[in-house]
């Protein structure tokens, strides 16, 4: 049996949460909670083979 309009409870939302302000504040979480990244590598020179005389 259906809930009538009256009795049907409805998701509660945080007040003066602007939907901008929940998603920065996510993002900045996940970006201090990781560990910090490893600096990218110069390229090592190539090594060529020499040719046997």
């Amino acid at each position: 049996m259906p809930a009538s309009p009256s009795t049907e409870q409805r998701p509660s939302t945080a007040a003066g949460v602007s939907m901008r302000e929940l998603l920065a504040s996510c993002a900045a979480a996940d970006a201090v909670s990781r560990p910090p990244r490893v600096p990218d590598l110069p390229p090592r020179p190539v090594e060529r083979c020499r040719r046997a005389a």
